[in-house]
């Protein structure tokens, strides 16, 4: 798959935005809104999923900006 989703998940007091399969951070945010409207604007700009982390680091919201299959085909 070439586009990876992108995701927003608490690293060291901060809030980070990462692209799947990537070791760096692609920024570091104050709070986790700041790093939402980062990481949802990459999303949208790359046509990728979204993931939103809690501070527990458990996904709590997902969004897709790319190929949605949703509704089904049917």
């Amino acid at each position: 798959m070439a586009n990876k989703g992108v995701h927003v998940t608490p690293r060291d007091g901060r809030w980070a935005v990462e692209r799947e399969g990537s070791q760096r951070a692609s920024s570091l945010h104050d709070t986790q809104a700041d790093a939402e409207a980062a990481g949802r604007a990459t999303a949208r700009r790359e046509e990728v999923e979204f993931y939103l982390h809690g501070r527990d680091g458990q996904i709590r919201e997902r969004d897709s900006y790319g190929n949605d299959p949703y509704p089904p085909r049917g």
